[in-house]
């Protein structure tokens, strides 16, 4: 029974996001402490386990790993702030043909260049709204065709390395695959965030290609059923400039940790520098702004380490219930092949992105449905692409896709959700049709896979003492009995 009360404080976390509006890192101390107290009232937790907290969360904080949020973040705020992102855009519309379909392709690019140093969906969405959105309404493009341009081009950071969601995934991935392979004692090597990285490449690439064809088709059926307009822009040498430097550094960045030549602190700490500097000379990053830039990064930094922690603190509860236990015995004894519980846990990963962020569902979900998954399944890179491709289709699904609600918040233009399923639904096809394929052939994540481990900077293994150490962090302590006094 305390297992499925566990299942309750899932569901719990899910109402309390949406109902009550607070931040989720609330929300989530908020159900952990009902849950955990609810356990210690029934007895079904004893109070010596939880003092295994504050050694949880230490051991969480030392991971290197993490020194990337700020960074990430930084990235993305600079990005927003500097002219980067318009150079791009106009750039890309001066090359492609004069068509209605230029400022689509264009902002689909820009997503995808864009979107892996944003750090998160709404960084993108926020800043496509700007710069992407009034350039299609100029030329007659219809909202639901805007709000659908923004919303997909936003998802792209998801999938392609090395954004921040691809980062976290692979943290969660190795600490998932660590408690599988132990359970199971099979001689598997250890997944770690580069084989994540590499295993989303060819996916990732066919998932843009496929994203930028349906971009074209839709500016071209605009043009025959609204009359949007074609019109070449201009773009002078300081754009031009700006597009090409910034055009290099992002793909040495992106090529280099996808590759594995950077590791993804080092990648994030040369854009961000690089970033600082080119603010710097060029007067946009003055005292004031510098201020509000550093502030606003320190703000959402510490936002996403307490949701972390919130995180953390909720799936030691849920493990202390036997949850995982319980999601684990379903899942094992579940009938039917490996694809197929593949398939249900994928479901139920995109159900949960109607109310949770990409990062929630790492941080609250993963740790809980894909341990017991890939003691089933061992393909762990296979799982992980798996999991990328359907956070990136389920932030769209309407009415509740957490994409597409970022995009009615800020463009703030009525919009039917039929016009707007409509013009969703060839990006969603192309999207499923990805998901379908990696699904059907997990060879398809293996792409490279002896290059990847003989790259220049791979990722070390572990060593037996950090097995042992991520191990004890996901188990209680053990309990001090005291002796039986016996006479």
């Amino acid at each position: 029974m305390s297992a499925c009360f566990g299942l309750g404080l899932l569901l719990l976390v899910g109402a309390g996001i949406v109902l009550t509006g607070l931040p989720a890192f609330v929300v989530l101390i908020a159900v952990a402490s009902f849950g955990a107290l609810a356990g210690l009232l029934t007895d079904a937790v004893p109070l010596a386990l939880l003092t295994a907290l504050p050694g949880r969360l230490i051991n969480l904080l030392e991971n290197d790993l993490l020194q990337a949020l700020p960074l990430y973040v930084l990235m993305g705020l600079l990005l927003d702030r500097l002219p980067i992102a318009q150079a791009l855009f106009r750039s890309g519309l001066a090359i492609l043909p004069a068509s209605p379909s230029a400022p689509l392709v264009s902002g689909m690019g820009l997503g995808a260049l864009l979107g892996p140093m944003n750090g998160s969906v709404g960084a993108s969405v926020l800043g496509l709204s700007r710069v992407v959105a009034p350039r299609l309404a100029e030329r007659g493009i219809p909202a639901p065709l805007r709000f659908a341009t923004v919303a997909v081009a936003s998802t792209l950071g998801v999938v392609i390395p090395p954004s921040l969601v691809l980062i976290l995934l692979g943290d969660a991935m190795l600490n998932a695959h660590t408690i599988a392979v132990t359970a199971t004692g099979r001689a598997d090597r250890v997944i770690n965030t580069q084989d994540v990285f590499h295993g989303a490449l060819g996916p990732a690439a066919l998932s843009l290609v496929l994203t930028l064809a349906v971009a074209w088709f839709a500016g071209r059926r605009a043009r025959g059923q609204t009359g949007a307009t074609s019109k070449r822009e201009p773009v002078g040498a300081a754009d031009a400039s700006i597009a090409v430097v910034a055009l290099v550094a992002l793909l040495i960045l992106l090529g280099g940790v996808a590759t594995g030549y950077f590791y993804a602190v080092e990648a994030a700490a040369m854009g961000a520098t690089a970033l600082l500097l080119m603010g710097f000379l060029t007067g946009r990053l003055h005292g004031a702004v510098l201020r509000q830039v550093l502030a606003d990064a320190m703000a959402m930094t510490g936002a996403l380490f307490a949701l972390l922690i919130a995180a953390t603190t909720l799936t030691l509860v849920l493990r202390l219930l036997g949850t995982d236990r319980l999601v684990g015995d379903w899942l094992i004894a579940m009938p039917g092949s490996d694809t197929l519980v593949v398939a249900v846990v994928l479901a139920a990963i995109g159900l949960s992105a109607f109310v949770l962020d990409a990062f929630e569902i790492i941080f609250v979900i993963v740790p809980i449905v894909i341990p017991p998954l890939l003691v089933r399944v061992a393909d762990a890179r296979w799982v992980a692409t798996l999991v990328l491709l359907t956070l990136q289709t389920s932030f769209l699904l309407p009415p509740f896709g957490y994409a597409l609600m970022m995009v009615r918040g800020i463009l703030k233009e009525p919009v039917p959700t039929g016009a707007l399923a409509r013009a969703l639904l060839p990006f969603l096809l192309a999207q499923w049709t990805v998901l379908g394929i990696v699904l059907a052939a997990p060879q398809l994540t293996h792409l490279g896979e002896k290059a990847g481990d003989a790259s220049r900077a791979p990722e070390r293994p572990l060593s037996q003492e950090e097995l042992n150490r991520r191990i004890e962090e996901q188990l209680p302590p053990p309990v001090d009995v005291p002796p039986l006094d016996i006479k």
